[in-house]
């Protein structure tokens, strides 16, 4: 049997795979043909297999026939693109992502479905990843502090993938009281002998409240177990902050709160909102809490890069429904951008040809960019959410104008006061619209259009109309007054079977045990 490295012959059900294959993963010290037996044998090797883990969630494999690698599924490039092209504050400017855009998928759709394929790739390893470094430490082969910092990575990493794909595959944790409603297989098995492969592919999906219970319990694991800091690696601060997305998304106000308020004094924001995303600054700068990084040689290739899609080949513009939302003042430093062909390391917009793109990703060369996953300016504005519904305005209100003021032009006379949103549902709208362009192209807008779905005081009701798939008209730009003109892109209802992805139908084959979305 191959190991890790050259994966095991793992049936659809557990690890997406439509039939018996091997699959090259990644890693920064490639290692071939190493049995799955020794693969946790010294502590070089089990180094070797956390880096594969993080480098098989930067690229994945699209589509079983591609061997040369993926377009970063699930956590390299795709969770950004397919969150931004299923919302409306981008435009798909050609056909590239026009599936996703336009909700004319169904579940033999390559997007969503290697989304939930290389998903449980992901997974699978990191549960190998658990079980090997719990057998090596037992053995004496590494200490058991060194065993739990990786188990606690580990764990992060299954949790998040775990709570992304829910994202997608699953109604909100609110639609129904208990959230007993269908979530999706939670797997904490290794699966590496046919015995495990019988067992998994007749599991039967969680319900969304299980699937949170145990989300939460392995974040609350990363946290007490990783020791390992900085951006490019799960740590412990990238444990915390998860949690306050999760708790948000679950409307446990208090404890966003309560998990927000431990990064006090260990985050902080940058001091320009562009300063994240310079390239040079990507992983070494205050506000970054995790991100996934890439090389020139670990990347998404010009088919997936961030930097190639969004900014080479601009394949996706800046929508003029968020460009000329006028909470977004005109002199805010996040519309500073640079005229193409100049180029810029500073500036967060690219205008090409009176078109708006983002100059967030900037390496159209060899792709380095980072891809952002969780910063800062996150856990602000998810407890000044909280703070807000929980009627604590003058906190919220801090929260949200430490975000926003930093890119605003002159703060003392532009900042939100008490008196402008002085009340929760002027409060709250104002923090979901500062979301927006927060993290604007960075894969955020799909999550809150999800768990909004059945919101109390700012409800989505479904996916929003959206401009026409096609390169924008450069007036529909043009500043001063809300965007009024045509959204030929209909709005579909949350009540609509479209709203959520469909199992994949290779998945369903497979594993007789899982329940298919309604309507597909």
């Amino acid at each position: 049997m191959k190991n890790i490295f050259k994966i095991i012959l793992l049936s659809v059900a557990v690890l997406g795979l439509n039939s018996c294959t091997e699959e090259k993963i990644l890693d920064t010290t490639p290692i071939n043909n190493i049995s799955d037996k020794d693969a946790f044998s010294s502590p070089s090797l089990i180094a070797s297999s956390m880096n594969g883990v993080y480098n098989a969630a930067a690229v994945g494999q699209y589509t079983s026939t591609n061997s040369n690698g993926g377009r970063g599924y699930i956590w390299g490039a795709a969770f950004v693109e397919q969150g931004d092209c299923r919302g409306e504050d981008v435009i798909n400017t050609a056909t590239f992502y026009q599936l996703t855009y336009t909700a004319t998928y169904d579940a033999t759709t390559a997007n969503n479905v290697y989304y939930w394929v290389d998903a449980y790739r992901l997974i699978n390893r990191c549960n190998l990843m658990i079980e090997g470094v719990t057998g090596a430490v037992a053995k004496g082969t590494i200490t058991a502090a060194v065993g739990n910092d990786y188990i606690g990575q580990a764990k992060f990493m299954r949790a998040i993938t775990h709570f992304e794909l829910l994202n997608y595959f699953a109604r909100c944790y609110n639609f129904t009281a208990a959230g007993d409603h269908l979530g999706i297989p939670y797997r904490e098995v290794g699966i590496n002998t046919q015995a495990d492969i019988d067992a998994e592919s007749v599991k039967p999906r969680n319900t969304v409240a299980e699937c949170y219970t145990k989300i939460l319990a392995d974040l609350n694991e990363a946290e007490s177990l990783i020791t390992t800091t900085g951006i490019a690696k799960a740590s412990k601060n990238a444990a915390v902050a998860f949690k306050t997305r999760v708790f948000l998304q679950k409307r446990d106000w208090a404890n966003v709160i309560v998990e927000g308020t431990k990064l006090n004094g260990k985050q902080t924001l940058t001091a320009n909102p562009g300063d994240v995303f310079v390239l040079a600054n990507n992983l070494s700068n205050t506000e970054s809490i995790f991100s996934i990084q890439h090389s020139n040689t670990i990347n998404p290739t010009s088919n997936g890069a961030l930097a190639s899609m969004y900014g080479g080949r601009r394949l996706v513009a800046v929508s003029p429904i968020i460009w000329r939302n006028t909470k977004w003042l005109t002199d805010d430093k996040r519309r500073n951008a640079v005229v193409l062909p100049a180029v810029s390391p500073t500036a967060m917009i690219q205008n090409s040809g009176g078109r708006i793109y983002t100059n967030k990703y900037k390496d159209q060369v060899t792709f380095t960019d980072a891809t952002p996953v969780i910063r800062y300016a996150e856990v602000l504005l998810n407890m000044a959410e909280a703070q807000a519904r929980t009627g604590d305005l003058t906190n919220a209100l801090i929260n949200l104008n430490k975000v926003r003021n930093r890119s605003l032009a002159t703060p003392a006379t532009q900042a939100y006061t008490a008196l402008g949103l002085s009340t929760i549902a002027l409060m709250v709208d104002a923090i979901l619209t500062e979301r927006r362009i927060e993290f604007l192209m960075e894969g955020r807008r799909w999550s809150d259009i999800q768990r909004l779905e059945k919101d109390d005081l700012a409800p989505t009701a479904g996916i929003p109309a959206k401009m026409a798939n096609a390169i924008p008209a450069v007036a529909d730009y043009t500043l001063g007054t809300e965007y009024s003109g045509p959204r030929t892109v209909f709005a579909i209802p949350a009540d609509n079977f479209k709203f959520l992805w469909p199992i994949p139908q290779l998945e369903m084959n497979t594993n007789k045990s899982l329940t298919q979305n309604p309507g597909w």
